[in-house]
């Protein structure tokens, strides 16, 4: 079905670009194939409309025209939908290429790939690739395992609520969240969602990984206003710990936690298997420590070990 509806598209758009007057409906039936074996008139104008819409949305300029005697006629002007030449040099070219290598879940991964295929084929050079040999250094991944992903994507791009169960590090249940979904962001290997929570009436951020169970739309436009997307993004990398107000003591088995070690700003060797690290404390630091597990005791402040207790026993219940 899928094969059979790209035809009919395709055979659609060659028809609105290849005349040089506008084509009414009855034109357009008798000269695609799909169009003639529909079984009304009925069918075949609501498969049009579809159609037409479609083409709309992939890029395709449609005009709508009218003659003396009233009839409706569309074409599509080839100035109109003519591309200009894509000018770009070998490093940018390399800069595309790289860029597209990044996602690895497959919805995004197969639409950069059709995206570079599109641009080869209007001009694009073939990257001279100036970090050919460096790839496993420093070729980028940006990792999605959520299921949660694709639907808040699709939301967030739609502007649509979302109801999902949503399990906090300290709770031993999850909890269904009424959100509006705003942008979702990567920090630390990790996705979080910003959006307004609507039970609470105030912005939140949530971690992909502890959504449980499907994510459902709902009906209706948002009630709160979205911010500017930097603000968003200050806001998850606070939420997450990025803004750190004072500092954390705390012990870490030697050999792991190398993440924590690049954030340190002071390391001792304790012997025994152990250093002892000072690292920037902010919100959202108990819920990362809770991740390397045993490899961390923290020392320093009281509230942040009792913090990071309170998660290990809430995971500990199940």
């Amino acid at each position: 079905m899928a094969i059979a509806k790209a035809e009919r598209l395709m055979n659609l758009a060659l028809c609105l670009l290849g005349t040089r007057r506008p084509l009414s409906k009855r034109e357009l039936r008798g000269s695609i194939e799909a169009y003639l074996e529909a079984g009304s008139d009925d069918s075949f104008n609501r498969m049009f409309e579809r159609d037409k819409d479609d083409l709309r949305e992939l890029g395709l300029v449609i005009e709508t025209v009218e003659n003396l005697d009233g009839d409706i006629g569309y074409l599509a002007r080839r100035d109109s939908n003519r591309l200009p030449p894509v000018a770009l040099d070998a490093e940018e070219a390399a800069a595309l290429g790289l860029a597209a290598k990044v996602w690895q879940q497959a919805r995004l991964a197969g639409a950069a790939t059709g995206a570079l295929q599109k641009l080869r084929a209007a001009g694009m050079p073939e990257a001279v690739d100036p970090y050919e040999g460096q790839h496993s250094a420093i070729e980028p991944r940006i990792p999605v395992h959520e299921a949660a992903f694709e639907p808040l994507m699709l939301a967030c791009r739609d502007r649509r609520p979302v109801v999902f169960d949503y399990r906090k590090a300290n709770a031993a249940r999850p909890e269904p969240r009424h959100v509006e979904p705003w942008t979702l962001e990567c920090w630390r290997g990790h996705w979080y969602l910003a959006g307004w929570d609507r039970e609470r009436g105030a912005e939140r951020v949530f971690r992909l990984s502890r959504i449980s169970g499907r994510v459902r739309s709902r009906a209706g436009a948002f009630t709160a206003p979205v911010p500017d997307v930097s603000t968003v993004r200050e806001t998850v990398e606070s939420w997450a710990g990025e803004t750190a107000t004072r500092s954390a003591v705390i012990r870490l088995r030697s050999g792991a936690g190398y993440p924590l070690r690049a954030r340190a700003t002071a390391t001792r060797e304790l012997g025994d298997g152990w250093d002892e690290l000072e690292i920037p404390y902010g919100h959202g630091l108990d819920a990362w420590l809770v991740e390397f597990g045993p490899d961390v005791v923290v020392l320093e402040p009281a509230d942040l070990r009792a913090d990071v207790v309170d998660r290990l026993r809430a995971v500990a219940k199940g």
